[in-house]
């Protein structure tokens, strides 16, 4: 039994146990008046995401309530956050649980958000004082907080606070799973936002007058010229984790009106390993995407818009090709993450390695399978095909909206009819849509019209098809009903038809269709299917195929 299912006096008695055990403090939430709890210290997004809600502050120290007093990386993340020593107060889950709600409610209602600002003073008055005398963990039953066990030590002078800032919120990030970090600056304000999911959210606020004090601490990290503040620069951070672990960042600083706007790219290490099993291809897609790979030689092309996936699945191809018996090279712009077994090449264009020219020279390194991080132009293009014909199997991207508009583009970048047709042999066409929290969502009625007008075949809704959507208050597993990102993809086998129409100068709507008859979904059908099957929502599918 979790400890949101159990009845009032197990749950008190198991909160009095933990705080028996652990030497902490006992309080019931309930008879706490929780207008003394100090404002603004922590923001309403923060405290729901790591179950802690603010007591009190007092002599440096921060006392929070929490209904797990083990969840060591909660207490970091708030000592990271404040810049004090944290005292945890043992709590019952179920009236955190709806002191959280109400924060939550509190926060929307005076701004239609979740972030209250940043203080970086150190010295800020202490608040909603405990009463200093006792030495029982336990609570009256007023709810007034006795203190036991001394505090913590102190952290050491030379952590500022936009150090301590600098680093709780890149390990803020990492924790929420975000992609990308944005240190924002504006003519009255600043923000913080993550990308989480592929959908930006304001994390924190910190001080306009902070602002050239975190450019030059990223900075600084980054290894760039604090100084220089009229141009573009690109940098890398490499963060050690607690557990030992390290994390790598891209950085680029971009000269803005009021300021840089700083820019972090996580780059995740297992995203490079990931299984062709977890992308989300249904089985018969999967099936058609590894009997391509195991051509000895051909073009297979992945298109997206950026941020859809398309470098992970190249390299889930990548992971079961990468056996000792292939030389496999890559040209990427940049080589994010070190593959071991692939020999990786950052094409840099300022000396002249260029896509099309670290392409020509893999062609006499002896490959067996070439990556092209993406084809940009008509010689890298000439290149690719070249190089699919002539006994390589060729992985690249490119930016297109569908599988049927790659080949259309390829041809209208120069590249010969016949060249398309004798070369590609599989299109992937992808997106990346929010999953919905299974803990959380909740059945979405849709008329039975709607739901034809969509998209949702006819038979699927004579059988009573039913759809989900996302919970907007989400729960302790998610933030706002969705959890996860899950794959939608177009897979397209180039058949004999296929390559007839080609040659015959057949267009994207023709070869769309000429795909359809021949079993192939659409980006569309793909992503409805995955609506029925209550992973994602109809929004979400509106949203990345729109």
């Amino acid at each position: 039994m979790s400890p949101m299912q159990q009845n009032p006096t197990s749950a008190r008695d198991a909160a009095m146990a933990l705080a028996t055990g652990l030497r902490a403090p006992l309080l019931d939430l309930t008879a706490f008046d929780l207008a003394q709890a100090p404002r603004g210290l922590l923001d309403s997004a923060f405290l729901q995401d790591r179950r802690v809600l603010p007591l009190a502050v007092r002599a440096g120290q921060v006392f929070i309530a929490t209904a797990d007093p083990a969840d060591s990386a909660a207490i970091e993340a708030v000592r990271l956050r404040t810049g004090r020593a944290t005292r945890c107060v043992v709590v019952e889950p179920q009236p955190l649980a709806a002191a959280l709600a109400a924060l939550a409610r509190s926060a929307d209602a005076q701004g239609g958000g979740t972030v209250a600002p940043f203080t970086v003073s150190a010295s800020a008055p202490d608040t909603a004082s405990p009463p200093a005398d006792g030495s029982k963990n336990a609570a009256g039953p007023t709810g007034s907080l006795r203190q036991g066990t001394p505090a913590p030590a102190a952290d050491s002078a030379d952590e500022t606070p936009v150090v301590r800032f600098v680093q709780a919120t890149l390990h803020d990030a990492i924790r929420a799973g975000a992609s990308d970090i944005h240190f924002e600056t504006y003519r009255g304000s600043s923000r913080v936002r993550f990308r989480v999911d592929g959908v930006l959210r304001e994390e924190s606020r910190p001080p306009l007058e902070l602002g050239p004090r975190l450019a030059s601490r990223l900075k600084v990290m980054a290894e760039l010229d604090i100084a220089e503040r009229r141009i573009p620069q690109d940098g890398r951070i490499r963060l050690t984790l607690g557990d030992g672990r390290s994390t790598d960042m891209r950085v680029n600083t971009m000269p803005t009106m009021w300021g840089e706007k700083i820019v972090l790219r996580i780059l995740d290490a297992s995203a490079t390993q990931v299984s062709i099993h977890k992308l989300g291809f249904d089985p018969s897609q999967q099936r058609i995407f590894l009997d391509a790979l195991a051509l000895p030689q051909g073009m297979i092309l992945v298109t997206g818009p950026t941020g859809s996936g398309k470098s992970v699945t190249l390299y889930a191809g990548l992971n079961v090709l990468n056996t000792e018996e292939r030389n496999i090279a890559t040209a990427e712009d940049p080589v994010e993450i070190n593959v071991e077994g692939i020999n990786q090449v950052q094409v840099n264009p300022k000396v002249g390695l260029d896509f099309a020219t670290a392409l020509r020279a893999f062609l006499r390194q002896d490959p067996d399978v070439v990556m092209v991080g993406e084809i940009r132009d008509l010689e890298t293009a000439e290149t690719a095909v070249q190089a699919a014909q002539t006994g390589h199997l060729l992985l690249a991207t490119l930016h297109t909206n569908s599988a049927a508009e790659t080949l259309t583009r390829l041809r209208n970048m120069g590249v010969p009819a016949f060249n398309l047709a004798t070369s590609v042999s599989l299109i992937v066409a992808q997106r990346l849509a929010r999953a919905l929290c299974e803990a959380c969502r909740k059945p979405q009625p849709v008329p039975a019209g709607t739901l034809a007008d969509e998209g949702i075949d006819a038979a699927d809704i004579a059988r009573g098809a039913r759809v989900f959507a996302a919970n907007a208050e989400g729960c302790g597993n998610c933030r706002k009903g969705y959890r996860g990102r899950t794959g939608i993809y177009e897979v397209v086998r180039v058949t004999p038809a296929m390559s007839k129409l080609i040659l015959n100068g057949g267009d994207s709507i023709e070869l769309a269709a000429e795909a359809r008859r021949e079993g192939f979904p659409s980006l569309r059908s793909a992503g409805l299917a995955k609506v029925l099957a209550g992973i994602t929502s109809l929004a979400e599918i509106n949203r990345v195929t729109a």
